[in-house]
């Protein structure tokens, strides 16, 4: 697509957008804070895709940039999806020159897994048991 353009630069992304989609239409942030959301922008590298300027989707990576990357928060709005703007969103991250090299990367999707099985993500099949989590609270 000829009008399209991914960008790390925080000051460009559309804040209220972003919360307004993970309040209200995301299965994983229902009624998340706007101040949650400010925070995890400040505290991840993000990445915003626009279409003729105008911000369709984020994605954001928790990463300490040597090892270990943490993909989050992807969406492309409802009324821009079918034209391959998210598979140009997991492009660009996957290759982004300050993720290269990491030993691994994680997500957590519930729909999603043809997208990312095309980046070579894959479910968690080799020692499971290895893998764990917490989740203190359902607060949103």
């Amino acid at each position: 697509m000829e009008n399209v353009e991914i960008s790390t630069d925080k000051a460009r992304l559309d804040v209220a957008m972003v919360h307004r989609f993970l309040s209200k239409e995301a299965y994983w942030s229902k009624n998340i804070p706007l101040d949650t959301v400010q925070r995890s922008i400040e505290g991840s590298l993000c990445f915003g895709i626009y279409l003729d300027n105008q911000q369709v989707g984020f994605a954001r990576v928790i990463t300490d940039y040597a090892t270990f990357a943490y993909l989050a928060d992807v969406f492309v709005l409802p009324e821009h999806r079918g034209k391959g703007l998210s598979k140009q969103l997991i492009a660009y991250i996957m290759a982004y020159p300050s993720l290269q090299g990491l030993r691994r990367w994680m997500l957590i999707t519930y729909d999603a897994h043809g997208l990312y099985e095309q980046f070579g993500f894959k479910p968690t099949t080799e020692n499971p048991q290895n893998t764990m989590f917490i989740k203190p609270f359902e607060a949103y």
